[in-house]
């Protein structure tokens, strides 16, 4: 092989190590900053296809807030209240001001950090924006399911005065 080869050879061999590295680099970055969602059954008990959430993995949850569980503590802004779907309910804790919309009863989605099996500590917690809205998320999991949410006389005659 003549020099002149030799010479190109190396450089298409560095360029192709430094792309692979960069890719590499990239798709390392992009899994750390994935944040997966769960609902509150599907972090208890894994996902149908047997995936669960490690201890110290980012994620969301979402879920309605269980009436009556709502803690606040007086002397800080620390909050921790229970999220439910259709099976157990999980624990979540924050600490900073909650949206205005939030209320017991309420659909919710709080990103943050598994800190044991059923606790998740929420660095932000998102609220619905009205009666008839649930995050696709959510609405998507009572689907699969199979347990839709059903509105009784009542609270359809609430909504409609």
């Amino acid at each position: 092989m003549n020099p002149r080869r030799k010479k190109r050879l190396g450089i298409v061999l560095s360029l192709l190590i430094g792309v692979g590295a960069t890719v590499g680099l990239i798709l390392y970055a992009l899994s750390q900053n994935m944040d997966l969602f769960y609902t509150p059954t599907e972090l208890v008990q894994g996902k149908p296809d047997g995936t669960k959430p490690e201890v110290g993995q980012r994620l969301r949850i979402g879920g309605m807030v269980v009436a009556g569980s709502v803690k606040r503590d007086p002397n800080s802004l620390m909050v921790s209240f229970q999220l439910k779907d259709v099976g157990p309910a999980v624990t979540v804790t924050y600490n900073g001001i909650l949206p205005d919309l939030f209320r017991e009863g309420q659909g919710i989605v709080a990103q943050g950090v598994l800190k044991n099996a059923n606790t998740v500590e929420a660095f932000e917690v998102l609220a619905k924006h009205d009666e008839e809205y649930m995050p696709p998320e959510i609405a998507e999991a009572m689907q699969k399911n199979h347990q839709p949410l059903k509105y009784t006389q009542q609270q359809t005659q609430g909504t409609a005065q």
